[in-house]
């Protein structure tokens, strides 16, 4: 879709621009006028889908000009940016056809969903609507990264899903190490180096491809390319990797900041990691208290514990009563096969399938994708049922 701005704001015009360059299909703000009666007089040859007014210029002097502008263009979607509310020129606008109104500054989570909306009365089809699945460690080694990429694998391989896994630790992230040996020859802080070329064709070429409907966009391998990845940027990969997969999986890592946090405010579920022992139970505790606090609903959040033994002190209904909070999966203590699979770089499914773990893998791609009785035999003549994997 292209896009009209009227506006004399420089900044305002590269912002929009950016913003737009990184939606699937992409906004092209590709022209401008720096105010109404110019871009009355000087018409566009093309008409655009999109007309973009900044309302601070002076169009609420002349109602009658966005008037004007919305004859010029009967077949463009109109959007209003303003800094003050003033109610009858609003008012006048909305009966011109205005539908979308938006303040400034310019708060790109309300510009994105203004222009869902948009898209969606211009008739633009949309790819996909992927849903985004963070795994977060509750405490260091509980086994959330394994979780996370052999997760991705199973999710591609056994539901047949695209499936993309990105990598958020800040320091010495490894989730590509666990599932391929290649080497990243782009990471998360060169694709946020270079965040006004984000699209589908580009997230792609940055990614370790592990199977066809699988790829891992790594970390950076030096801590110190952390500082290039900000949280407006996660706003923007995930907005293009929505449209471009089935399943975004998020390898958060443990820590809280303000890049885990944009990036936990954009899932649909949360999985924090634990094991059934007293210092994960504890900070487990105070992760959920966090999640409270930022007002994450409760059933969002969906426990897994890693390296379960039955016949333990500590059982699950114990888990129950000291976090308040349901347990979703288990995975089994299968150390043979997970270390075999983490030191040599090989997916545990691949690895071995008829292993505890790879039977917990399957099971929880069963859970998350919904499927019923007579779907699930499938899944598991897939994981059973084939001598060699079709990649």
């Amino acid at each position: 879709m292209k896009a009209l701005l009227i506006s004399r704001d420089s900044l305002l015009f590269a912002e929009l621009a950016s913003q737009g360059a990184a939606r699937v299909p992409p906004l092209n703000v590709a022209n401008s006028r720096v105010s109404m009666r110019e871009a009355l007089d000087r018409p566009l040859g093309e008409a655009p889908g999109l007309v973009i007014v900044d309302a601070r210029d002076g169009a609420s002097d002349d109602p009658d000009l966005l008037e004007r502008m919305v004859r010029q263009y009967p077949e463009a979607q109109f959007m209003l940016l303003t800094s003050e509310h003033e109610p009858e020129f609003l008012i006048r606008a909305m009966r011109a056809g205005v539908r979308e109104v938006l303040q400034l500054p310019l708060v790109h989570r309300a510009f994105h969903e203004a222009m869902d909306r948009i898209a969606t009365a211009a008739g633009v089809a949309q790819l996909r609507e992927g849903k985004v699945l963070a795994f977060i460690a509750c405490k260091g080694g509980s086994g959330a990264t394994f979780i996370s990429t052999n997760f991705g694998y199973a999710l591609a391989t056994l539901a047949e899903k695209k499936v993309l896994l990105i990598d958020l630790h800040g320091q010495f992230g490894d989730a590509a190490l666990y599932v391929s040996d290649q080497k990243p020859a782009m990471t998360l802080s060169n694709v946020c180096e270079q965040i006004a070329r984000i699209d589908g064709p580009f997230l792609d070429s940055c990614l370790v491809h592990v199977t066809r409907g699988f790829g891992v966009l790594a970390a950076a391998d030096d801590p110190s390319q952390a500082k290039e990845v900000k949280p407006e940027h996660i706003d923007a990969i995930l907005r293009v990797a929505r449209q471009q997969y089935d399943y975004i999986v998020l390898d958060v890592g443990r820590q809280i900041d303000a890049v885990s946090l944009r990036a936990l405010d954009s899932t649909d579920t949360i999985y924090p990691v634990l094991q059934l022992a007293l210092p994960d139970i504890r900070d487990a505790r105070r992760l959920l208290d966090i999640f409270r606090s930022l007002g994450y609903p409760l059933e969002t959040i969906r426990l897994i514990v890693n390296r379960y033994e039955k016949g333990g002190r500590l059982r699950l209904p114990d888990l129950h009563a000291a976090l308040g909070c349901e347990v979703m999966h288990t995975v089994p203590n299968d150390y043979v096969a997970v270390t075999d699979s983490v030191n040599q770089g090989v997916p545990v499914l691949e690895l071995s399938r008829t292993s505890g773990a790879s039977r917990s893998l399957a099971d929880l791609v069963e859970l998350v994708t919904t499927r019923r009785a007579p779907e699930t035999r499938g899944l598991l003549d897939r994981l059973f049922g084939r001598g060699e994997a079709d990649y």
